[in-house]
């Protein structure tokens, strides 16, 4: 039975919105973790390491996120593993993620002088404390804008989990629009509950790109 587009489609949509902005902190937190481990991997005086992670984000890169998509969800219980549509969107998010993540972070640290490097060497500390008391807090400053932006992207890309049927704000309202046969009121909503939820941080992010433009 068609029913009309009403109130209730739209608190239901806003509802659904909960999954999609719990899925974006659930793989940024995952892309964050494998993200700094590449971004540290490429800067390591080890050859092999600085290939391997290179490898990693080329290989990650390189594939549609859609095709990451369909190999956990469909692929993983080809060997026996069997993974939920939520399980297998944040383990394919936060895959793709890290990707950039990893190339942002790498080059936001090496955007500090060798010679903060140096001094920290000169001071005996390790790298490992050279990254952590000297190299890291100042390329987070550098760091954030760019992070911000790509978070706005991934929220947006989120919209992808509505093929392996998980029902977040753009897979409600596919089920909406079947239901009320008003695709054109459905997706306008959809696409408005998008932009409340990425302008703040495009917007953000484009003042912390200012401040950081007149602190130079």
């Amino acid at each position: 039975m068609i029913r009309e587009f009403g109130f209730i489609d739209v608190m239901y949509l806003v509802g659904a919105a909960r999954w999609t902005l719990l899925l974006t902190i659930t793989a940024f937190a995952g892309a964050s973790v494998i993200g700094l481990a590449i971004a540290i991997a490429r800067i390591l005086p080890l050859a092999p390491v600085r290939w391997l992670a290179a490898g990693y984000i080329h290989i990650v890169q390189g594939t549609p996120l859609l095709v990451w998509l369909f190999l956990i969800f469909f692929g993983l219980p080809l060997i026996g593993i069997s993974v939920n549509p939520w399980l297998a969107a944040a383990v394919a998010f936060s895959v793709y993620g890290s990707a950039f993540l990893g190339e942002i972070w790498r080059g936001a640290l090496v955007s500090i002088a060798r010679t903060q490097w140096e001094a920290g060497a000169s001071l005996g500390l390790s790298l490992a404390e050279q990254l952590r008391y000297v190299i890291i807090p100042q390329s987070v400053r550098v760091a954030i804008p760019p992070t911000v932006g790509f978070l706005v992207q991934l929220i947006k890309n989120t919209s992808l989990a509505a093929v392996i049927g998980l029902v977040e704000l753009t897979r409600e309202g596919q089920l909406t629009a079947a239901g009320t046969y008003k695709p054109f009121a459905v997706y306008i909503t959809v696409a408005c509950i998008y932009f409340l939820m990425c302008f703040p941080l495009t917007q953000w992010s484009r003042s912390l790109e200012r401040k950081l433009d007149v602190a130079r």
